[in-house]
């Protein structure tokens, strides 16, 4: 929740995320930032190479949890958590990352140690997370492992 609220002071993003503004945002602060407009030597150059690759990081971050993008990917996130069972989990802080069989991961963001051990108590580890983590936490799909032909 900490990285959400931070990428979201840095665009100015106050509730819902909206693609046309974030992008927007974006696009003004990569101008702002971009080391090219600082020349060789200046004090500024190193600090605006930090920036800019946090406001990359931030866009790219908020387009993945913005609701368009979670809407335009609730057919093949439903298929997931229905279909193809956990693989493996882990959760370091308020972050639960989910691997299921068919190698996709999620992120889950506000999942407190709690939750957490309640789940990996539960006798049926699909079931509690269809009860109590797909619909309650704001998620991210990371990453999809390459698929052999």
């Amino acid at each position: 929740m900490k990285r959400i609220n931070e990428y979201k002071k840095l665009f100015g993003v106050e509730k819902e995320i909206e693609l046309t503004t974030l992008k927007k945002k974006y696009r003004d602060l990569v101008k702002e930032w971009h080391p090219d407009k600082f020349l060789e030597g200046d004090a500024l150059q190193a600090e605006a190479e930090i920036q800019s690759r946090r406001v990359i990081d931030g866009y790219h971050f908020l387009v993945s949890i913005a609701p368009e993008t979670i809407a335009s990917n609730l057919e093949n996130y439903t298929e997931t958590i229905n279909v193809a069972g956990i693989a493996d989990y882990k959760h370091k802080g308020l972050l639960l990352e989910i691997t299921f069989h068919d190698g996709s991961t999620y992120e889950y963001f506000g999942v407190t140690k709690q939750v957490y051990q309640k789940m990996i108590n539960s006798d049926k580890l699909n079931r509690f997370a269809k009860r109590n983590i797909y619909p309650k936490y704001v998620y991210r799909k990371t990453k999809k492992s390459l698929e052999t032909a």
